[in-house]
């Protein structure tokens, strides 16, 4: 699952489906899940992943084939994320709010 080192801008779906050892459909997949992956388009309709894709991409990979969550839960942990990168820059109660309502959803699929 490593990237290579190469220094390009933008990855074509079959190299970035090769890097993850997944097929490219479920990269198709993922984008229609998952929000925050919004890969650009050429004018012939060629999915162009950028680094910051790439990432994300790497992130659910490591989620759904790693940490064996579902779908849901992967969405769930990458909105967690993304609300501590902006609560980290706010408001830390928010942060802290946000942490319990996490914990206590996950005590109630726990019981």
């Amino acid at each position: 699952m490593s990237v290579a080192a190469s220094e390009k801008l933008y990855y074509k779906i079959g190299e970035v489906a090769e890097m993850l050892k997944v097929n490219s459909s479920v990269l198709r997949f993922w984008e229609t899940q998952f929000t925050q992956l919004s890969p650009s388009k050429t004018k012939t309709g060629q999915r162009l992943y950028s680094r910051r894709d790439l990432e994300l991409l790497q992130e659910i990979y490591r989620l759904l084939y790693i940490q064996k969550l579902t779908i849901a839960g992967a969405k769930a942990r990458l909105s967690l994320t993304g609300k501590k990168k902006h609560a980290a820059a706010g408001d830390s109660a928010e942060l802290v709010q946000t942490v319990c309502h996490e914990l206590k959803e996950l005590r109630k699929l726990l019981q």
